[in-house]
């Protein structure tokens, strides 16, 4: 580990912004801005297609895919951020696995409000699944509120009678609408990118109205997470969302669900992001990769 770098990457984050709530148009900026000073990978072929009647990229190896396809929600509060924002995320996670990616451009709130993210991801799902993909060979990754929809996609999924995808993996995920964690308040003032108020801003977006006591919009708290499957939740110890992943990780565990917590210290929110810049980043998509590896098989392969 890296003192120096992890300090580096906290004054990056820290850097003056605009007092009070920010208008979309200044969000979506800004965040495309940071985005894209995170690195891609080489040795990626990046096509822009469809998906489930959404645009996405597709992402595979120079060299050909695997069998595998990594199905990836961007982050973004969902209000902002895209497939572009999250290439050096999706980028990185195949050209460790070798698997082939779809990162979705779902629907932004405040113009498309809670539901149509998670109508979205299950369409994108059911046209993998429809184009006769097997199961068996597709992992739901995703970043903050896209790492939440890896969670309540298969919620919705297994409402829809659909069957589980092979794996989940969650950076730093946004699973409590409710915000009643206590790192909600432990963290204040040690996470540099969130407050209360920032996340109660998008949250208010996303919501519309919605009433943030539901198991798609805060599985941490209240989702069955009977039959799904096993899952890689990793966060930071630097992020005000941290009891998010620790309160799902009992949840599944509660459930019977194999479910691994990974938990790095004084790194902040999806800090694997930083790849090549901060040693634990680089560290945690090994480790993610390896998850994914394991879990993802062919569709004759047996468990």
């Amino acid at each position: 580990m890296s003192k120096e770098q992890r300090a580096q990457v906290d004054a990056m984050l820290r850097q003056p912004r605009p007092d009070g709530p920010q208008p979309v148009e200044a969000l979506r900026a800004g965040f495309k801005a940071m985005m894209a000073r995170m690195a891609v990978p080489d040795g990626i072929r990046i096509t822009r297609t469809t998906l489930g009647g959404r645009p996405s990229l597709h992402i595979e190896p120079d060299n050909g895919p695997r069998t595998g396809t990594i199905l990836y929600f961007h982050g973004g509060g969902f209000v902002f951020g895209s497939p572009e924002t999250a290439l050096s995320l999706t980028g990185q996670l195949v050209a460790r696995t070798g698997f082939r990616s779809y990162s979705l451009d779902y629907r932004l709130a405040p113009e498309h409000p809670f539901p149509a993210a998670i109508e979205d991801t299950l369409g994108a799902y059911r046209a993998l699944l429809d184009s006769g993909e097997d199961p068996s060979t597709i992992a739901f990754a995703g970043d903050s509120a896209g790492g939440g929809l890896t969670v309540t996609t298969c919620l919705a999924a297994r409402d829809a009678g659909l069957p589980m995808p092979a794996a989940i993996v969650a950076f730093s995920p946004g699973l409590d609408a409710t915000r009643t964690g206590e790192s909600m308040d432990t963290k204040a003032g040690i996470d540099p990118f969130f407050t209360r108020e920032s996340l109660g801003h998008t949250g208010a977006m996303y919501l519309a109205g919605a009433d943030p006591h539901q198991p798609v919009l805060s599985p941490a708290v209240l989702a069955d997470l009977t039959g799904f499957p096993p899952m890689l939740l990793q966060a930071g110890t630097n992020e005000v969302l941290l009891d998010d992943s620790t309160r799902l990780a009992a949840r599944a565990r509660a459930a019977g669900v194999d479910v691994v917590l990974d938990i790095t210290a004084d790194v902040p929110h999806v800090f694997q992001s930083f790849a090549g810049v901060l040693d634990e980043a680089d560290q945690a998509l090994d480790r993610a990769a390896l998850f994914l590896t394991q879990q993802v098989r062919r569709p004759r392969d047996h468990r």
